[in-house]
Formats: structure tokens, sequence, C-alpha cells
């Protein structure tokens, strides 16, 4: 495992910029774009977590974290997943995103299987080894260069020896472009408006100790990498 106080982030996110809002912004910004950001993104991003949910392959009996579960499309589909005898667990910075998510599984009849937590994930509020996996989408990208190992080894504690997690995530690898560059240069200039960055999701799990067990990279208007990575022993 790599040592976090050793780090090199430039080794292993070289170019990768960096996170220009605080925390308390990024809860502010997310709990604004609560009620409107299936339509700001869902359409998108969907075909993308999709891809990332089939790569998990949520078993029977299963308990499974989702980390920055948004407005609970993928608790519902991890879930259903898991069945009546399995749990879902989901922590998200945003409280408006804990609501709405809490009112879906409720919806669908899955709350008793479901627990949504509000909270930062780089401090996670379960005891070490216990969840068989873990899935994220577009949520790694919001903390900064420096912090990824660190980020990473805390959710690595949580699972489970020979747990998986899957990390879908904007990324500097596949096709780069004008789009990503104008992306890149928002990001930098108004990272209220483009909070997330592109990073090397699987070199980052590396990094973190976890061994790469799948992985692709997808495309919708940037590059995207879908990465599965397992805890060792």
């Amino acid at each position: 495992m790599t040592n976090v106080e050793h780090y090199d982030a430039e080794h292993y996110e070289p170019g990768v910029s960096r996170v220009f809002q605080t925390k308390d912004e990024t809860r502010a910004f997310y709990d604004k774009i609560a009620r409107v950001y299936d339509l700001l993104a869902e359409r998108s991003e969907q075909p993308m977590r999709e891809a990332g949910l089939r790569m998990l392959a949520a078993q029977s009996n299963e308990r499974i974290l989702e980390i920055g579960y948004g407005t609970g499309h993928c608790i519902v589909d991890l879930a259903k997943a898991v069945g009546p005898d399995g749990e879902v667990w989901g922590i998200d910075l945003s409280q408006n995103m804990q609501g709405i998510a809490q009112q879906l599984a409720e919806r669908e009849g899955l709350a008793d299987r479901v627990r949504l937590d509000c909270g930062d994930a780089a401090h996670l509020p379960y005891e070490s080894e216990s969840v068989d996996g873990i899935f994220t989408s577009f949520t790694l990208e919001l903390f900064d260069t420096p912090d990824l190992p660190s980020v990473l080894t805390e959710w690595r504690r949580v699972l489970r020896t020979s747990g998986r997690l899957v990390v879908v995530g904007l990324s500097k690898e596949g096709r780069q472009g004008l789009v990503m560059k104008a992306y890149e240069w928002t990001h930098k200039h108004f990272p209220n408006l483009m909070d997330c960055r592109p990073i090397f999701v699987s070199r980052a799990l590396e990094a973190a100790g976890f061994t790469i067990a799948d992985q692709s990279i997808e495309h919708m208007w940037v590059a995207v990498e879908v990465v599965k990575g397992v805890k060792g022993t």
C-alpha cells in the first residue's frame, strides 16, 4: 500500500487540476441544485452509472455502501440487487440530496433495507471491514488531489478483505480534445459551475493499495473511467 505521508501527487496525478471550492461551498451548491439535479445531469450520467453498477455486480444478502448517492437512483438499484436480506448504506454531503433519496427509497418500498447518512466521505461513520462493496459515481473528483490517497484509504478501511470498490469518474485517460480543455478551463475559472475535474481514477486506486480487477473507458461529452479495485489482505 502506498504510504499516504509520502504520496507524490504529481507522479500519480500529473496535470490534474486542484479543487478550488471548500466543502461548505460544495455542500451549499448541491443543496441548491438537489431538486433539479436529474434534469441537469441524469441523462448523460445514467449510462455511466449503469456501467459501474454492472461492474460492481451487487449480490443477494450483501451490504453495499454508496458514496455520493445524490438523488438516490443507484441506491434503489443496489437495494433491489441485494434483496430483502441485504443492506445498502449511503453517505452524501448534501442534506437536501439525502431527503430526496430517502423519499425515493420509500416510494419504491425499499426503505427497510436502506440507511442514508449525511456527512463527509473522507471520514466514514462505519466500522472497519463492515461492507462487501462500495460504489461511487462522479464523487471522487470532488476531493482535492493531495487528499485522494487518504480518502481512498478510508474507503478501503470499511471494506472487507476481497471486497470491491467501483469508481465511475471523469478521467484524464481516453480522448481529451477541445471539450475537455474547455471543461478544465471552466473548472479553474468558475469552480462554482464546474466543481468536478478529471483525474486518473485507476492510478489513484492503485496508489491507495487496491488491485485493479476490471476497468473501462467510456465517453459521454468527456472521458469517464469505470474501475473496479479489490482490497487485498
